[in-house]
């Protein structure tokens, strides 16, 4: 039975070869840790292990599983669907958020953002499927919403996020991502990361440019869920 250890083995391993393979730099992809139902001592296991950064879907999890891991120097980032009324804790106890999809949420993290934080690192979230079961914005969206998100005073827009339909097909999976790649290429705004890749896909995403890679079952096994989440990000 594989452990935690050995998963995040295998998976920086899958990294460092998809890198090479793409001809990237090494080291130019991260691993975000999707964390999500699985409890703090499976985080603890993961840090002892190097990894550092955790994405959370449910921010009541998150939030108790930050008070419980707090001796702990963790990065957190939430992917997750954002309802308004629940951005206040997201701009105080998150480093980044990469499903932003809607001015409205943006202006919220930005007004909620303490002043003694540094800016929160967003993600805009784009539909490239164009599923209706998913969030994000469309792409026809995503000019508009990234000139007004950019010019929040205690955001710092980094790139966008997506979750490509499901497929086998590694020319598919690789096409939705190419996708994301041109959107982010085509604005005129500095942008350096994409948020694209999960367990059965990262290859393909690190072919086409991902900078994060947001692997759950690969590294914690499959999960247990006590609620649905319809448009939660997988990984």
């Amino acid at each position: 039975m594989s452990t935690i250890p050995d998963n995040i083995a295998k998976v920086r391993t899958r990294i460092r070869e998809a890198e090479q393979a793409g001809g990237r730099a090494a080291g130019s992809v991260q691993l975000l840790a999707v964390s999500k139902t699985k409890p703090p001592a499976a985080l603890r296991e993961a840090f002892a292990c190097g990894q550092r950064d955790f994405g959370e879907n449910y921010l009541q999890e998150a939030l108790a599983k930050q008070a419980e891991l707090a001796d702990l120097d963790l990065a957190w980032h939430f992917i997750g669907p954002i309802q308004s009324n629940k951005t206040r804790p997201l701009a105080e106890h998150f480093a980044w958020v990469h499903s932003v999809d809607r001015l409205k949420i943006a202006e919220r993290l930005s007004a909620q953002r303490p002043a003694n934080l540094p800016p929160l690192n967003v993600c805009l979230q784009v539909n490239v499927s164009g599923e209706t079961s998913k969030s994000g914005c469309s792409p026809e969206e995503l000019p508009a919403l990234a000139a007004a998100v950019a010019a929040l005073p205690n955001l710092c827009l980094r790139g966008l996020m997506a979750i490509p339909e499901p497929t086998p097909d590694v020319a598919a999976q690789r096409a939705a991502f190419a996708r994301l790649r041109a959107l982010r290429d085509s604005l005129p705004l500095p942008l350096d990361t994409l948020s694209m890749g999960m367990s059965d896909d990262l290859e393909a995403a690190i072919a086409e440019g991902a900078s994060w890679v947001r692997i759950g079952s690969a590294l914690f096994g499959a999960r247990d869920y006590p609620h649905k989440s319809s448009a939660s990000p997988a990984s």
